[in-house]
């Protein structure tokens, strides 16, 4: 698989709130760093992070490639994301982060996650 089919792959599991898809594109070591500063380790508490904000409904995003490289078996993306939900009251909120992947190559030809970081702007 190229990379940009797994970014693809691993983007369309977000926006489609797919946990089971979700969890083929994250290595079982990855880290994922929040925009409050909170480090999330390891697969199981990511995907127990997803399956919450999978639950909620009222979001989307949209995303945008600012940059990207891929060089022998790891590949990093940084994006910008102009994301939309509710707050506690139903009223509309839209927030604006940058969002880096790291990915590498597995064994098995596959790219998986191994670092996700959020920056609010």
């Amino acid at each position: 698989m190229s990379f940009d089919d797994a970014l693809a792959r691993h983007l369309a599991a977000i926006e489609n709130r797919d946990l089971a898809e979700y969890e083929k594109t994250v290595h079982s070591d990855a880290v994922v760093v929040l925009g409050n500063g909170t480090i999330i380790q390891g697969l199981t508490a990511i995907l127990e992070l997803h399956k919450g904000w999978f639950a909620d409904t009222d979001w989307s995003l949209k995303t945008e490639v600012l940059h990207r490289i891929e060089l022998h078996g790891l590949a990093s993306v940084v994006l910008n994301v102009d994301y939309h939900d509710v707050d506690q009251n139903g009223a509309p909120t839209q927030n604006s982060y940058l969002l880096g992947l790291v990915f590498t190559k597995s064994e098995d030809d596959d790219w998986l996650l191994i670092h996700d970081q959020n920056t609010f702007l």
